[in-house]
């Protein structure tokens, strides 16, 4: 799948999974935007090293006027956007009657309402265009509940549907929106679930396995580079008829 000529969105995208999705739509030539906060010399550089250009915005995701800015400088400096993948995400874990509203305000924010004005801001270039490839990162939570992620489980379930309502609305154009729902991903968020339970006297090793074990049959993580391949896969012409799906990449998680 060569991409050349093809500008990419990857929002949350100086670390972890947006990172590895970055690296692979770079490697097949498309140009990048990176999303994130702080200094993103590193990713930056690591992404230029595949030979595209690549961009950076620190838009923060939980302001409408931020998003709107990125999606701006992705219109001024890179003639607008071919392949958004809506990926930055948050996680607070809380029960329901002690979940914080600020907290949940900002997950609602940040996981969903974010995506959706993305998709709004791309797609009429898309239309012009009469190409283009929206790609959500979801997750297994945006198909079952887990106790504790109230506003992150709602957040997910609400990616799916959009997905599909945008699935629907595009469906006879050359544009796709698809959504990826991954298991346990070895980023550092799921890393300190494993440092919490190995530092209760659980060896390393045994803290990974017990993790694995709770909810992913594989007993093995998917890793950054399996979620860019399948947008990379959803951007070829071979993914054109895959429309407002819910593709499961989660070591066998939701076939229990």
């Amino acid at each position: 799948m060569q991409l050349k000529g093809k500008t990419a969105v990857v929002t949350g995208s100086t670390s972890g999974i947006g990172l590895g999705i970055a690296h692979v739509l770079a490697k097949a030539g498309a140009n990048l935007i990176l999303n994130g906060f702080g200094d993103a010399s590193a990713a930056i550089a690591e992404v230029a090293h595949h030979g595209t250009r690549v961009g950076h915005h620190p838009a923060d995701l939980g302001d409408v006027k931020q998003i709107e800015d990125l999606f701006a400088y992705a219109e001024r400096d890179f003639g607008g956007v071919d392949i958004q993948v809506n990926n930055a995400g948050i996680q607070h874990v809380a029960a329901v009657e002690d979940f914080p509203v600020e907290r949940w305000d900002s997950i609602i924010a940040i996981n969903l309402s974010a995506v959706f004005h993305g998709t709004r801001l791309v797609l009429p270039g898309m239309r012009q265009k009469n190409w283009g490839r929206i790609v959500n990162i979801a997750s297994v939570h945006g198909q079952v509940g887990s106790t504790g992620k109230a506003a992150y489980v709602a957040a997910k379930h609400g990616v799916v549907g959009l997905t599909k309502v945008v699935g629907l609305e595009t469906a006879t154009s050359n544009i796709t929106c698809n959504a990826i729902c991954p298991g346990w991903v070895l980023t550092p968020l799921v890393q300190k679930q494993i440092d919490d339970r190995a530092a209760k006297g659980i060896d390393a090793q045994q803290a990974q396995h017990d993790l694995l074990a709770e909810k992913q049959p594989s007993l093995a993580f998917v890793t950054p580079e399996h979620l860019g391949e399948l947008v990379l896969f959803l951007c070829s012409e071979a993914g054109s008829q895959v429309r407002g799906a819910a593709w499961n990449i989660d070591g066998g998680w939701l076939a229990q």
